[in-house]
């Protein structure tokens, strides 16, 4: 069997942006399968530390990859049916993924500690502790738990960062506590410090204390991308939410700190909450005397409707609505507001109502009969008759055959066991000279026998006696 395409099928992963090492390496490496599942470089302290110790070399790889096929039966098709560039899953920023890989750790190194100290010989726990809190073996622990064995993006970044978070377990970590600032900012350059964003780490609008004011989110914030646009919070606008937005009104402002409050329904600005503290309106409405007055677009040449639709005033707007169905153009809702019938109507009074076609003979077809419509009418065919090519004919009502005659051959040999058999009980009884006990019991057969028989033909027998027949 051939399984050349399988590899290249379960081989792509959606790729990370580029972003440059510490030592020049790139997030475009290509990923196999066996990949997906962290093991130490080969060389390393983690290896070789790990090397005498079978259960955790080459048995440990296959089984997690084991684990990724069985766990994704639909992998090799996913990724073969559907191209990456078409898919809706939006890949997480990789700083993102350099914060969850280092949450994960620091969540590891709690763990190992919790795990592996419990209480007991305080003194012997001390000297053991300062041995095992910055060794290799440690450090293998918490490393093999670190991703999830569905999280690509984090294998892919552990991969490539393995050196520099040896580098730093070993060498850095007195003088770089912070490991995400360390790794994720200083070394592989993914991350900014809060408040800032872009390839540079610019401030965002409002300064990097305060970004957009502590009123709107920085489009970036805290990643080497986005455009540092502030989405502001709802009242609030302006390049760095400094400002009411439409529709709001400073209640309070002070160096520090501005509270935006909600104008009157329809005021655009104003000074205060009040209807008469409108300095502008909205969309539809008209200020008057401070005030904001709705505009009647239908009594104006602002509103625009349909031939066949009229106008209908709303508050800051309109709306147009279709016209009755007997309305050819119409000033309003109803048959009584039409400018014109439509055809099949009629005008009675001030109302367009509908006209009776049947009144006069205008179905000619032979056998036929007109039925009157809203507007118009049709012609059908009368009782007893169906169309057939275009014509009506008359219906053909099929006779019912006798009761017996739709008996089958199986019911007949049922039939005749019973003619039979009530003959045999008659002469039973005639010749026990009218004994009661005899009599018993030819009744008694023959009601089993016609209950077994109209059992199967109950229906019939119904449908017989209804008719007569």
């Amino acid at each position: 069997m051939a399984h050349g395409p399988l590899p290249l099928a379960v081989a792509w992963v959606p790729p990370l942006p580029a972003a440059e090492s510490a030592a020049g390496a790139r997030f475009t490496q290509p990923r196999r399968w066996e990949d997906s599942c962290w093991r130490p470089r080969a060389g390393s302290p983690a290896w070789e530390k790990m090397a005498p110790r079978s259960s955790r070399g080459i048995a440990p790889a296959m089984l997690c990859g084991l684990s990724l096929f069985l766990g994704f039966p639909g992998l090799v098709w996913v990724q073969i049916s559907v191209p990456p560039q078409s898919s809706p899953h939006t890949e997480p920023h990789p700083c993102h993924t350099c914060r969850g890989l280092v949450d994960s750790f620091n969540k590891g190194l709690e763990r190992t500690i919790r795990d592996n100290f419990g209480g007991g010989n305080t003194a012997w726990e001390e000297e053991k502790l300062s041995k095992y809190k910055d060794s290799e073996t440690r450090l293998v622990e918490v490393l093999e738990g670190v991703c999830s064995k569905s999280d690509f993006e984090c294998h892919r970044l552990l991969e490539l960062s393995e050196e520099l978070v040896e580098s730093w377990w070993f060498h850095k970590q007195q003088e770089a506590p912070d490991l995400f600032q360390w790794l994720c900012s200083d070394s592989l350059k993914l991350c900014c410090p809060s408040g800032t964003f872009g390839p540079s780490c610019l401030p965002c609008p409002g300064g990097a204390e305060r970004p957009c004011g502590g009123y709107g989110h920085c489009e970036g914030e805290g990643t080497r991308g986005g455009s540092g646009h502030c989405d502001c919070q709802a009242g609030y606008g302006g390049e760095a939410c400094g400002q009411c937005g439409l529709g709001y009104f400073e209640a309070e402002r002070n160096a520090s700190h501005l509270v935006c409050s909600a104008c009157f329904g329809p005021c655009a600005r104003c000074s205060g909450p009040e209807e008469s503290h409108c300095l502008q309106c909205k969309k539809g409405w008209a200020l008057h005397h401070l005030k904001c007055v709705d505009i009647d677009e239908c009594g104006t040449e602002r509103a625009s409707c349909g031939a066949d639709q009229f106008c209908v005033n709303t508050e800051g707007s309109y709306e147009c609505r279709d016209c009755a169905k007997a309305c050819l153009g119409c000033m309003g809702a109803g048959p009584g507001r039409c400018k014109k019938c439509s055809p099949g109507y009629q005008q009675v009074g001030s109302k367009c109502l509908d006209v009776d076609e049947c009144e006069t003979a205008v179905c000619p077809g032979e056998n036929q009969q007109c039925e009157n419509t809203e507007g118009s009418y049709r012609c059908i065919c009368a009782d007893g008759y169906k169309q057939m090519e275009g014509i009506c004919v008359k219906e053909q009502i099929p006779e019912s055959a006798g009761f017996f005659s739709e008996m089958t051959e199986d019911e007949l040999v049922v039939l005749q066991q019973m003619f039979f058999g009530v003959i045999i009980c008659a002469l039973a009884t005639l010749a026990a000279k009218g004994d009661l006990v005899f009599t018993a019991i030819f009744i008694g057969a023959v009601a089993a026998m016609t209950g077994y028989w109209l059992s199967e033909r109950s229906d019939r027998v119904l449908e017989g006696f209804i008719k007569g027949r």
